[in-house]
């Protein structure tokens, strides 16, 4: 389920290729969670910033943030998504 090539299409929302050739359209904005994102999701010079790193065949930012890519190939909600929709 490796990405291999990642396209900004617009505010949150980015095309995605995968090794099998699976292609995904998908907004991101759901899955940036947390303090690592907190500049991914409010700057979109930072958003854009994102690329594939073959090596760990997913999506990055420069600051150290990815997204599992499984989750990411199935549209699925992420660990953190789940847990807080049942604290809420």
């Amino acid at each position: 389920m490796d990405i291999t090539h990642v396209e900004v299409l617009h505010d949150h929302v980015v095309w995605l290729r995968f090794a099998d050739g699976f292609e995904r359209t998908i907004d991101l904005a759901p899955y940036l969670h947390g303090p690592i994102f907190a500049e991914i999701r409010t700057n979109p010079a930072a958003f854009t910033a994102v690329h594939v790193d073959l090596e760990a065949g997913t999506i990055v930012w420069p600051n150290g943030a990815d997204l599992a890519p499984d989750v990411l190939y199935e549209g699925r909600r992420s660990a953190r998504m789940a847990a807080e929709a049942q604290a809420s």
